[in-house]
């Protein structure tokens, strides 16, 4: 299940979503917390995913799996260099509120 929770207010909108899913891409193991991820997993929302992919492995960042399309836009999987998993985000027309 999926829950998704909007809030504005300021210049930056900011989801919460509650979504149960495996760790890492190609695996078959659910997010448990003893990984990367951690109980706050942050997304980043950029203009251009493949020049944020870039500049984030320029500077230690490990991209975990190819990039993936969705109703809602585009997605990396990344890590930092002490294992926190984020992601880069290009979202498509609409963003999240188009795949509701």
């Amino acid at each position: 299940m999926v829950r998704l929770q909007k809030w504005g207010g300021g210049p930056a909108s900011i989801y919460l979503i509650e979504h149960a899913s495996v760790a890492a891409p190609d695996t078959s193991l659910q997010r448990d917390f003893k990984r990367h991820w951690t109980p706050v997993h942050l997304d980043f929302i950029v203009e251009n995913l493949d020049a944020a992919v870039e500049q984030a492995v320029s500077v230690g960042a490990v991209q975990e799996g190819g990039i993936k399309s969705f109703d809602w836009g585009i997605l990396a999987t990344m890590s930092d260099p002490f294992g926190n998993g984020f992601c880069l985000m290009a979202f498509a027309e609409g963003g999240y509120d188009h795949a509701e």
